[in-house]
């Protein structure tokens, strides 16, 4: 088993090379859901959150070395490759040759685009919650390619397929797991 990276070892780095609250809250809210599919899938938690707050650790400071600077980062503190390759692969095929293998690394692929649309949709709804924010919705605005323009659909629906999940239920996971840290992710709202 590898070296197990506590998470707040992983916030005291993130929070290290990334300043900005919209980046931390993005995180933050890939955290929550990779340790909801965490817990689904009958796995380590913590473990699955770490990488999901780790994912973006180099984008503030490095945008055109997006995940080649994070594996050197981490390699310099000693961080188990597990956990490398885990970051790294989020950008398969797009800044990275690193392939997502296990479940894990699949789901980080997968619902990383996916937790910036639902923010976009929960922030243009009356309530500004994802507390009851439904399937539906996010499917509406999914479809909707100039809302939330920069989100990569086919990188999701391509995760999807990894993952052997209908999209329907990627979104419902994912929903979940950042209404578990609503408040964190300011996605409370008026509810």
């Amino acid at each position: 088993m590898e070296k197990k990276l506590s998470r707040d070892e992983a916030w005291a780095l993130l929070t290290e090379y990334t300043k900005t609250p919209a980046l931390q809250k993005h995180a933050l809210a890939v955290e929550a859901v990779m340790s909801h599919f965490g817990r689904i899938n009958g796995e380590d938690e913590e473990t699955w959150g770490v990488v999901g707050l780790l994912h973006d650790l180099d984008y503030e400071k490095y945008p055109d070395e997006h995940c080649k600077k994070a594996a050197e980062i981490m390699k310099e503190r000693g961080i188990d490759d597990f956990y490398i390759h885990a970051v790294c692969s989020h950008g398969y095929g797009i800044c990275s040759d690193a392939e997502p293998e296990s479940t894990m690394e699949k789901v980080l692929f997968t619902i990383d685009e996916l937790t910036g649309l639902i923010n976009a949709v929960c922030l243009m709804r009356p309530s500004k919650s994802v507390l009851d924010l439904e399937v539906k919705s996010v499917k509406k605005k999914f479809k909707d390619k100039s809302f939330a323009a920069g989100v990569d659909r086919n990188t999701i629906r391509t995760g999807c397929e990894m993952l052997g999940m209908e999209l329907d239920d990627v979104i419902r996971e994912t929903i979940e797991g950042m209404k578990e840290k609503a408040e964190a992710l300011g996605l409370k709202g008026e509810l």
